[in-house]
């Protein structure tokens, strides 16, 4: 086995996919950034054995066990571990529930490597996973009590409220202080509308906490 950095991401995957979980596996061995832990078909298997001792858990959304996965992603959080949650395809209120049980991430299966080694050193370092599909998702709650917030608005809502400057938000995005205002004056609207007054930063990071969104790290 390949020498790891004694700074490597330990990792661990739950997937009863055989097929895909040893393709997986494989797969992530040959990155000297991250270690493989262990993997298992459930998450009571992982929990038993080292894999609970990962910084970051892949985490299969739909097991054939029959497990609700926002129910799998609360007892992997509670363990200790950051859960990054990975599936074929998915309805989009699925996704919402393991986002809203702590879960930091959401991708489909048909990334490359690299942009799968990118998130999980996201996640392991605590930071927000703006990925289209989650962004998907969050925009197609339809829940009476949440707005539907488009990719760019849950990014700039997501930012601003973690304490980044609207300057910095700004940059973060690759758009004018200007846009990333207008951005989060829909994003305030969106709230209101739904019966939820949002018009302060604050008011921002509350309805953040309260959908239990994922808070960027200020990086300035």
């Amino acid at each position: 086995m390949t020498d790891r950095p004694c700074d490597a991401i330990r990792v661990a995957a739950v997937d009863d996919d055989r097929m895909l979980l040893d393709g997986l596996c494989s797969w992530l061995e040959k990155v000297p950034s991250l270690q493989l832990l262990a993997s298992a078909p459930t998450v009571a298997d992982l929990l038993a054995g080292p894999g609970r001792e990962a910084d970051v858990v892949l985490l299969d959304l739909l097991l054939r066990d029959g497990s609700a996965p926002e129910s799998n992603v609360t007892r992997l959080c509670a363990a200790g571990p950051r859960v990054l949650v990975i599936s074929t395809h998915a309805a989009p209120a699925d996704v919402v529930d393991t986002i809203a049980a702590g879960a930091a991430g959401y991708l489909t299966k048909d990334h490359a490597l690299d942009r799968l080694v990118d998130v999980i050193g996201e996640v392991a370092a605590g930071r927000a996973v703006h990925s289209p599909e989650m962004a998907f998702a969050l925009a197609h709650d339809d829940r009476p009590e949440r707005p539907r917030l488009a990719p760019r608005e849950l990014q700039v809502l997501l930012d601003y409220a973690s304490g980044l400057t609207l300057k910095a938000t700004a940059r973060r995005a690759g758009i004018s202080p200007q846009t990333a205002k207008w951005y989060l004056d829909q994003v305030k609207e969106k709230y209101q509308r739904v019966g939820r007054p949002t018009f302060t930063k604050l008011d921002l990071a509350a309805r953040v906490r309260e959908d239990r969104l994922h808070l960027a790290g200020p990086d300035g």
